[in-house]
């Protein structure tokens, strides 16, 4: 737990440190902190043109001294508002400019109350009773929409300060007329001081600032672990299918290995021809910008056939259709996906060339079908989210069988009977029975898919 000093330091810095928090992340941050900047904005405009308001159906006393600097004042904190308004959709506005936004706003308020005594034609202790004070409370209120407990503090010490200046010019202002008092109902009836009545006023506007600052530390610290796990979510995303991704970071307990769910899906397996052999031959940025344009390319049509990537395995690439979500086409799915594979880069391996790849473009694309565990395995300190079962493992047998039958894609013709009969209706394939797959322990029905 920080200690009080700790406590303090972070306040005055604005929050818990920023050592070790990403770049994107503290850039998020200062994103969110501009969108609250815009909208404080507003809510000045908004402020400034109540006040505005009040004063023009303001009774006016008959034959008060004084210049009245009211118009001139209001006059001002518009244009300066409207100018802030402005600043705060095209900049980062710096803190030399919020710390004097803050001053502009307590300025006002303490030179509205100080205009009472002038408007009024009244002693400078009328101005103590004015429930104006109260407007305080809705600027102080208005910085924590920063989330920054500095300005907040600096709003109540600044309104105490000034707050203090007005008492203090009460009580050395025309004393012949005026005394402090300990009766409440003098103080209210007439032109007196009541030094309790005011230290209350101070002590409530004090105890707001640093109560307020004090939980707007605390929740600046859990806006910091929010927007930080936020953008972990964000990248998990990117590592994951978005229904793996939200399994993991909405589950209602911690995820352990050995969890799991069987179900029945297709799995969908793919592998570049010669890869090893040929990446072997040209320069390593080559390999990635290779790897990376034909990865690309599958995630694109494995996703609109409504599958979802598992891993990729250097240039293989494990898919699943009806695993991690629950479907009644999957097998239909993955056979549709691994046809529109074979065609995409038997047509099209332009990309893969300008990327560095000496010729033509092959791959090997096979699909098995049947019931999966889709789960959680590892260790305590290292989780992989996957799918087991025999499915993937034919998946693998039969896509290596493509060299054999010399084909680009392949099932086998139970995978293919439950896709025909899901609804698929693709084009008559060669079927080549009982054949011999490297890895299994009997005979399969083939169908050539490509």
């Amino acid at each position: 737990m920080a200690t009080f000093s700790e406590t303090v330091r972070y306040i005055v810095r604005g929050g818990p440190p920023t050592d070790g928090i990403p770049e994107r992340v503290l850039a998020e941050i200062r994103a969110r902190e501009n969108t609250s900047e815009r909208l404080i904005s507003w809510i000045q405009l908004a402020i400034v043109l109540f006040f505005t308001s009040l004063y023009a159906i303001a009774p006016r006393a008959e034959g008060s001294e004084g210049f009245n600097f009211v118009p001139v004042a209001l006059g001002l904190y518009f244009t300066f508002t409207v100018l802030r308004l402005a600043l705060s959709y095209r900049y980062e506005l710096p803190e030399w400019f919020l710390l004097l936004s803050i001053g502009a706003d307590i300025a006002l308020l303490v030179g509205l109350i100080f205009s009472f005594h002038i408007q009024y034609g009244q002693h400078p202790t009328f101005y103590l009773k004015t429930p104006t004070l109260m407007y305080v409370f809705i600027f102080i209120g208005l910085r924590a929409l920063r989330f920054d407990p500095r300005f907040v503090l600096t709003t109540g010490l600044v309104a105490v300060t000034g707050w203090i200046g007005l008492v203090g010019y009460a009580v050395i202002s025309d004393m012949d007329r005026m005394r402090v008092t300990r009766n409440y109902v003098e103080y209210l009836t007439g032109n007196s001081i009541l030094i309790g009545a005011e230290l209350d006023k101070t002590m409530v506007i004090l105890t707001v600032t640093i109560l307020l600052s004090v939980a707007l530390y605390r929740g600046r610290a859990m806006l910091f672990a929010s927007i930080r796990d936020n953008a972990a979510a964000a990248d998990l995303k990117r590592f994951f299918s978005p229904e793996v991704a939200a399994s993991i970071t909405n589950a209602e307990n911690s995820l352990q290995a050995g969890e799991g769910t069987v179900r029945d899906a297709a799995i969908l397996y793919i592998d570049v021809r010669g890869f090893t052999k040929t990446s072997s031959s040209i320069a390593p940025e080559a390999v990635i910008a290779v790897l990376a344009a034909y990865q690309d390319r599958a995630v694109e049509v494995i996703s609109a056939h409504g599958g979802r990537v598992d891993k990729f395995l250097g240039d293989g690439v494990l898919a699943t259709f009806g695993a991690v979500e629950p479907s009644q086409t999957y097998a239909a799915d993955a056979i549709r996906a691994a046809r529109a594979l074979a065609d995409t880069f038997a047509e099209d391996t332009g990309a893969m060339i300008e990327a560095g790849w000496p010729g033509p473009f092959r791959i090997g694309v096979a699909v098995a079908a049947g019931p999966v565990t889709v789960g959680v395995v590892g260790s305590k300190s290292r989780l992989e989210f996957t799918v087991i079962g025999d499915a993937v493992n034919r998946a693998a047998k039969l896509e290596d069988a493509n060299k054999a039958e010399h084909s680009t894609a392949l099932t086998d013709c139970t995978t293919l009977d439950l896709a025909r009969a899901q609804g698929y209706l693709g084009a008559d394939v060669e079927t080549r029975p009982q054949r011999e797959v490297i890895g299994m322990n009997r005979p399969l029905d083939l169908a050539v898919l490509a």
